[in-house]
């Protein structure tokens, strides 16, 4: 790990998220802290999803103060410290034991992903056939309500796997007694 840095350099940094932890030496953390920041502000604008950006100010005193108390920590607590990612892919997606449900997973992000693709480009085309108020409701509201019918049926379906689950595990207790 680096030495500590720079009092006025860590605060000039540190005023952009992630920027600080990388300035520190913390990579991995730095990276992580700032591509979800720059996703959040992605997605907010490419799905028109404003709402989003509430996360932004939270993320952004997050990295601003974990750089000042890492700042402050002592020598001792500050070499002890290790990078690493502030989400585990590995965990979250073990690539080893990758399954039809991830393939599922994967399938979906990406028609959805193609789909909107798609939207954007016919939408170009529908602009010239419809008069303008129409054509902007249309633009506008139509991914916003298929992006939460996903999240609705989404969350059913976690909450349906959960209910299944400790189903599972009561019909299992009960076979042991």
């Amino acid at each position: 790990m680096t030495r500590k840095k720079n009092g006025f350099l860590t605060l000039c940094f540190s005023l952009v998220p992630g920027a600080g932890e990388m300035y520190m030496g913390f990579m991995k953390q730095g990276v992580s802290i700032m591509s979800v920041f720059w996703i959040l502000i992605f997605l907010a604008a490419f799905l028109n999803m404003g709402p989003v950006l509430f996360i932004l100010p939270i993320l952004w005193c997050y990295s601003f103060f974990n750089v000042h108390n890492i700042r402050g920590m002592s020598d001792e607590e500050f070499y002890a410290l290790e990078d690493d990612y502030l989400f585990h892919l590995e965990r979250l997606l073990p690539l080893e034991k990758w399954s039809r449900k991830q393939n599922t997973i994967l399938a979906l992000i990406l028609i959805i992903i193609g789909a909107s693709m798609l939207w954007n480009y016919l939408m170009d085309y529908l602009n010239w056939l419809l008069p303008n108020d129409i054509y902007w409701h249309i633009m506008s509201d139509v991914p916003q309500v298929c992006i939460g019918l996903l999240l609705i049926f989404g969350g059913l379906y976690l909450i349906r796997g959960k209910k299944r689950e400790l189903d599972k595990k009561e019909e299992g207790k009960e076979l042991m007694k």
